[in-house]
């Protein structure tokens, strides 16, 4: 019996690897309809969020749904780098990763092996799941370990220091660097256009570019993102779900109570 869609091969680790420019946006909102809308926009990526949004099992899986009809591929975002978490996630048909708060290379290969089967790495199997098509999908698990892309988020003074090292480990697709708390972990606050932040970026995208790696990260304000592109960071979220909803209600709001 044929599939009338294969989820194989992962297109998005394709292009990540290949350093497309791959333009996305954050869903926070934890709804499958605004993810639907997000889906019809365009963008190449969407990040559902559970670590800094309202999302559990059933709302990523919901998304998912939402998701089927749409060109956007969805990364999701798991509250922790925790083996439990992925295996649960990767049953239910999530083949893209952004691994938070990851500082060693230590951190970055258990996040690899957890989104891999044995040998090369220690996921649980089941043999009938969402990701396999509940046992339809020909070759999965011949398959599968080639087509699950993990980022991972650089986001500390300890990432950046370590991130030479993080960028060599094998089945790392790309580092994210998390601009809010790099600059908190460096001491500035808010400030992530301070010059020890931006350095510690630079260094980031140096170690990635040494291993033929892309970079990534998080900007909501239009000429702050230029200026990532411009640097060479490839895998761009551009805005969130939560900040597009309050400007666009605020801004019709005062236009007619002004």
């Amino acid at each position: 019996m044929a599939l009338l869609h294969d989820p194989l091969p992962n297109h998005f680790r394709r292009r990540l690897l290949q350093r497309e420019r791959l333009i996305g946006c954050w869903a926070s909102l934890a709804s499958p309809i605004s993810t639907e809308v997000l889906g019809y926009a365009g963008f190449d990526w969407l990040l559902l969020d559970g670590e800094h949004a309202p999302n559990d099992f059933q709302t990523f899986l919901a998304q998912l749904l939402a998701l089927k009809d749409s060109t956007s591929a969805a990364v999701v975002r798991p509250q922790w780098n925790d083996p439990v978490l992925l295996k649960r996630l990767l049953d239910l048909g999530v083949y893209n990763f952004l691994m938070p708060f990851i500082e060693s290379a230590e951190q970055a290969r258990a996040a690899v092996a957890a989104t891999r089967y044995p040998p090369r790495g220690i996921r649980g199997i089941a043999v009938a799941q969402r990701s396999n098509r509940y046992g339809y999908c020909p070759d999965y698990f011949q398959r599968i370990d080639d087509n699950i892309s993990v980022q991972v988020q650089i986001e500390s003074r300890a990432g950046v220091e370590a991130v030479a090292e993080i960028a060599q480990v094998e089945g790392v697709d790309g580092l994210f660097i998390g601009p809010s708390d790099l600059s908190a972990s460096l001491g500035h606050f808010g400030n992530p256009r301070h010059p020890e932040v931006q350095s510690a970026m630079r260094r980031v995208l140096d170690a990635a570019s040494a291993h033929g790696k892309p970079v990534g990260i998080l900007s909501g304000v239009e000429e702050e993102t230029q200026r990532y592109l411009e640097m060479g960071m490839t895998c761009v979220a551009v805005g969130m779900d939560v900040v597009l909803l309050r400007n666009a209600s605020r801004q019709l709001c005062e236009r007619f109570k002004a």
